[in-house]
């Protein structure tokens, strides 16, 4: 069998007056969207016209719940019990459902975001109570996680189809986690270095981490970022760069 590999991105992270990335423009190339349902990011209406757009080029709509911090976009850590985060995921696929469910569509899948998705990667009771959040609102949905992380255990635990995410434009540690933001280099701007690293992530299942080691990594999906400032002509180039290393691009419910 070939390589195969999903394409994932955030995105219906305007709020407002404000506007965040180009979502109708990367929605021509990848094959999942993960879709803010208003706690990070997001507002409602932003999230039935992102829903709309994802169902008109056929993209996987996932949700996208984050922790409630519109002013730091959810990436900074807040102390949240269990059942915190319990509550938080199931409110916003509850919000998110409604909406795909309004336009005709189906949810794929529920990934996590920004300091949820770090923190349940490495603290086994946050990313139990995703899971468990995910399984008893709908038992059919996929999982997205970091490669290797207690979330994609949990996942597994909980009877859950789960999806090992990489990243294309971001550094690891040694331990496989992503380099915090607040660090040094943690983010890969190099279009071309970005690409050798997907291409071995998914062809070789390693990656370099950021002290020179190599580590396994597993990669079902690949995670590009909307608003970087060429965040577009990145998510233009990807594909066929893939196509031509011999890996096909699908959405990861026709093959999961």
């Amino acid at each position: 069998m070939g390589f195969v590999v999903d394409l994932n991105c955030d995105m219906g992270e305007s709020y407002g007056a404000y506007v965040m990335g180009n979502d109708e423009a990367i929605l021509e190339t990848i094959t999942s969207a993960n879709i803010a349902c208003g706690f990070h990011a997001g507002d409602p209406t932003t999230m039935r016209r992102t829903v709309r757009m994802a169902l008109e080029k056929s993209v996987g709509i996932g949700v996208h719940p984050g922790l409630p911090d519109l002013a730091g976009f959810g990436r900074r850590e807040m102390a949240i019990t269990a059942e915190e985060a319990f509550d938080l995921v199931v409110y916003q696929i509850g919000a998110l459902s409604a909406f795909v469910k309004a336009e005709g569509g189906r949810l794929q899948h529920v990934k996590p975001h920004g300091a949820l998705y770090n923190m349940a990667a490495v603290n086994g009771s946050l990313a139990g109570a995703i899971a468990e959040a995910v399984y008893k609102v709908d038992p059919e949905l996929i999982l997205f996680g970091l490669a290797g992380s207690e979330l994609v255990r949990a996942g597994e635990r909980n009877g859950l189809k789960t999806a090992h995410e990489v990243f294309a434009d971001r550094t690891y540690q040694a331990d496989g986690t992503l380099t915090s933001r607040r660090e040094p280099n943690p983010l890969i701007t190099d279009h071309e270095v970005a690409i050798r690293q997907i291409v071995r992530m998914v062809k070789e299942g390693k990656v370099r981490a950021t002290d020179g080691t190599d580590i396994t990594i597993k990669a079902d999906t690949i995670c590009i970022h909307g608003d970087g400032k060429t965040a577009v002509e990145f998510a233009k180039v990807i594909p066929g760069a893939l196509r031509e290393e011999g890996i096909e691009v699908r959405k990861i419910g026709d093959f999961l």
